[in-house]
């Protein structure tokens, strides 16, 4: 794996590293050169993991990857994060910060313009970013706009923020999922449920959780995207039933296929797999201010009764790498490759059950492989290395179906995986942060919330790098989120599915981004 560890983020914030790729044997790696260039036409048929009967249309409300890729095919962004890791204007046209970063402009295409014909202004962004800004709402990204002090329009192609301090991360918080760009409804608000985006492709139908049709705009205002004619993605829960369907010809493209049997698409002459490094991982929430987790050697005891090389070796079988208690990746800027990697040790794990007062302890981890492909399997593991170290953990699995909604974020030990965010900052100001509502531990730490508002703030970059490197220590020693592995993200398609040299690598399936810009060879 190329390592950009060294890499740092001008005070631009559009130039940050990001990871490369590595092949293995016969598979597939994330840079692989497409067989020809982009060519038009065809239905992409797609079988997803995830999708609920929760799903909606309001873009404050996506949380899986069923929703993602539909919404960045059918909703644009204001930037989106490029092969190398940037942030590069995409509904933008430029981005412009002040010199201290506190200020920075947006400038909107000329071009830009919705399905039905209307030219995108900086009112439909100002009333965009607003949605998630409410007192009521519960938008996963709220917290990454709470530093926004205010948004201005200079004319209709201008967008202003005045932030409360400096970020030099700014641009990337706007490639997020949530913030593809609706109308203004003409006093300041979206509808949220409406189908009228800027993006290549047009909603032909909708069942939350079952399947959505796209279908490509011939009037799209973005040259060399959007290739197929049409797209249909369903939910394909059940991994057998999406290896399956793609080995059968009845699907071009599957997400998570089960790690145990890849080896039976391997033998297809018909199917490729592909994988790709990236900031996925796979985590273990404990809320910290629920009994028994409340307690910092309960949770550290926890952390040392988990062996993460069987996770890796079993479950993930070898696509993946060890966590260490914090959601940094190796290849991200600001790693810290100092600190001391957390092991399977039962005696320790024993030391903290006594430095809380206990002898054992007893806990319940619900579970599904909704949360990630083998999070059934590695609950039971984990359950049963526990109890060399005096932990007894009970594996509830709960159904696929609606675990997002009432499972993740709700019980107070649970599985769940994070595909990560483009920089630390916006990875902690997400999960991490003080009230933010994709905290899903509720940890409150005053040293770490200090931290985090200060390196936004920050221009220094080895300034940065000692505040980020504090920052996933806290993590590890004191927060709530037991983080045994990071993984390979892998998926299979067919041979006729092509993509560009370079992919964005760091969500799953160009970072969700595929669907506009991969193509039938």
């Amino acid at each position: 794996m190329t390592r950009h560890d060294t890499l740092r983020p001008t005070r631009r914030g559009v130039l940050a590293g990001g990871a490369a790729a590595t092949a293995a044997g016969l598979i597939l790696p994330a840079r692989a050169r497409a067989q020809s260039g982009p060519q038009k036409g065809g239905t992409l048929r797609v079988g997803f993991t995830q999708g609920s009967t929760s799903d909606s249309l309001d873009p404050a409300t996506f949380n899986n990857d069923f929703m993602l890729a539909s919404g960045y095919a059918v909703f644009s962004t204001l930037t989106e994060i490029a092969p190398d890791g940037s942030a590069r204007p995409d509904l933008a046209e430029s981005v412009e910060p002040s010199s201290d970063a506190a200020t920075w402009t947006f400038r909107l295409r000329d071009d830009a313009a919705f399905s039905d014909g209307r030219t995108v202004t900086a009112a439909d962004v100002i009333a965009s970013i607003r949605h998630h800004m409410g007192e009521d709402s519960n938008s996963g990204v709220k917290p990454l706009l709470e530093q926004i002090a205010d948004i201005r329009a200079d004319g209709d192609k201008v967008v202003i923020f005045e932030l409360e301090t400096g970020n030099a991360d700014f641009p990337f918080v706007f490639n997020d999922y949530h913030l593809g760009i609706r109308q203004d409804t003409g006093d300041g608000t979206i509808d949220p449920d409406s189908r009228v985006g800027t993006g290549g492709y047009v909603i032909e139908a909708f069942e939350p959780g079952v399947r959505i049709e796209l279908v490509r705009r011939d009037d799209y205002w973005k040259a060399g995207a959007a290739h197929f004619d049409r797209v249909v993605i369903l939910k394909v829960g059940d991994a057998a039933a999406r290896m399956n369907a793609l080995m059968t010809g009845e699907v071009d493209l599957i997400d998570r296929p089960d790690l145990k049997t890849i080896e039976l698409l391997g033998r297809n002459p018909n199917v490729k797999i592909h994988t790709q490094d990236g900031t996925l991982h796979y985590t273990m929430p404990m809320h910290c201010d629920a009994a028994p987790f409340d307690d910092v050697n309960v949770r550290q005891a926890l952390k040392y009764a988990i062996d993460r090389e069987q996770m890796i070796d079993t479950v993930l079988r070898g696509y993946g790498t060890v966590g260490n208690d914090h959601p940094i990746a190796r290849t991200m800027p600001f790693y810290n490759g100092d600190l001391e990697q957390v092991s399977y040790d039962p005696e320790r794990a024993r030391s903290h059950l006594r430095q809380a007062g206990l002898d054992s302890l007893d806990v319940t981890l619900h579970t599904a492989d909704a949360a990630f492909n083998g999070a059934v399997d590695a609950s039971v593991l984990f359950s049963e290395s526990a109890r060399a170290a005096g932990i007894n953990i009970e594996v509830s699995r709960e159904p696929d179906d609606g675990y997002w909604s009432n499972v993740w974020l709700n019980r107070p030990f649970c599985c769940s995986y994070w595909g990560g965010r483009p920089t630390p900052g916006l990875m902690f100001s997400t999960g991490y942060a003080a009230g933010a509502d994709w905290n899903d531990t509720n940890w409150d730490n005053a040293r770490f919330n200090e931290l985090l508002a200060s390196t936004r703030a920050e221009l220094d970059q080895d300034r940065r790098a000692e505040m980020y490197g504090e920052m996933q220590k806290l993590v590890k020693e004191d927060g709530g989120a037991l983080i045994p592995a990071f993984g390979q993200y892998v998926s299979a398609m067919s041979t006729s599915v092509a993509m560009p040299e370079e992919i964005s690598e760091m969500w799953d399936l160009d970072s969700q981004r595929f669907v506009e810009r991969w193509w039938f060879s």
